[in-house]
């Protein structure tokens, strides 16, 4: 009898077990993760650089690549600016980005953001770029001097060869936007921009010279009639940037995924085109931005500020 009651007991506990397993099953579609460092989805948040549609598109090959290579779906949203993306990173809503330089550095100190790549130029074996100054050759601009009293357009706050090292250039070069220009405002992207000088909308704007060079390339704008008349010094190029809390081994991964991938993929990607190879960065090679950001004396601790 006694044996009975012991079967009885363990078969008790072991149905009241299935039914806990079945309730949280039918609550929440899927049982328990008993390793809460895990992330069953990794999903990447990139900043908006052309239409949403597109980018998303543009990117798939990334998506199905690091999906198949982690062993994990992988999940890509657009997020409205820099500022979005900063934030959903901070409330963890995404856990790897694309950001800027300048909105790597305010990322880095609001979202625990890593950076943990770059991309080498096949044209260069740099991974280095530069922000350049472009006119409407119908102007009559020739110089930044120039450039007083006429029409100016910047990419987005947060930009850093789209604002950050425009602004910076100009001031050293005895031109203040708040007041020599008749008008300024920000585009956006780095493509609205381009279309924008490149169709006498503005006079004149600043981009990074990697799409400057891509649509150029693309047929999209022609160089007769948008031209460059002055360029940064180099300026370390946009990582690629997981949360800082995440898993170290996944963190790892991310990296080794991004630095293999060969370059069949890379070109599949419209925009990455001109990138060769993904190299492994560190947080301080994006000193130099701040250094920056303190000549402008530019807040870096509010995602607020990109």
């Amino acid at each position: 009898m006694k044996k009975e009651y012991i079967i009885a007991g363990i078969l008790i506990i072991a149905l009241i077990s299935f039914s806990a397993f079945l309730i949280n099953k039918s609550l929440t579609g899927s049982v328990i993760n008993e390793n809460p460092g895990e992330i069953e989805v990794l999903r990447m948040g990139l900043i908006p650089a052309d239409d949403a549609a597109e980018m998303l598109r543009a990117y798939e090959p990334i998506k199905e690549y690091l999906s198949k290579e982690l062993g994990i779906p992988v999940e890509i949203q657009v997020t409205s600016d820099y500022t979005a993306a900063i934030n959903a990173m901070k409330y963890k809503h995404i856990d790897m980005a694309w950001f800027g330089p300048f909105s790597y550095v305010i990322a880095s100190k609001v979202a625990n953001a890593e950076a943990i790549v770059n991309g080498v130029k096949e044209s260069t074996g740099s991974a280095t770029y530069k922000s350049v100054i472009i006119v409407n050759a119908e102007s009559g601009i020739k110089t930044l001097a120039d450039l007083k009293g006429k029409t100016f357009a910047f990419v987005d706050p947060a930009s850093t060869s789209g604002n950050l090292m425009p602004r910076k250039m100009l001031i050293e070069n005895g031109i203040n936007p708040e007041n020599d220009f008749t008008e300024y405002f920000y585009a956006g992207t780095h493509n609205a921009v381009q279309y924008a000088i490149a169709n006498g909308k503005v006079d004149a704007g600043a981009s990074g010279d990697n799409v400057y060079d891509r649509m150029i390339k693309e047929g999209e704008i022609d160089p007769k009639f948008s031209k460059i008349i002055y360029e940064s010094e180099p300026i370390p190029g946009s990582p690629i940037v997981v949360r800082g809390d995440l898993p170290e081994k996944l963190k790892e991964q991310i990296t080794q995924a991004l630095v293999n991938m060969d370059k069949q993929t890379i070109n599949k990607v419209d925009g990455w085109g001109g990138i060769a190879r993904y190299q492994r960065v560190s947080d301080s090679d994006y000193n130099i931005i701040r250094d920056v950001a303190n000549v402008l004396d530019m807040d870096v601790t509010s995602a607020e500020s990109a």
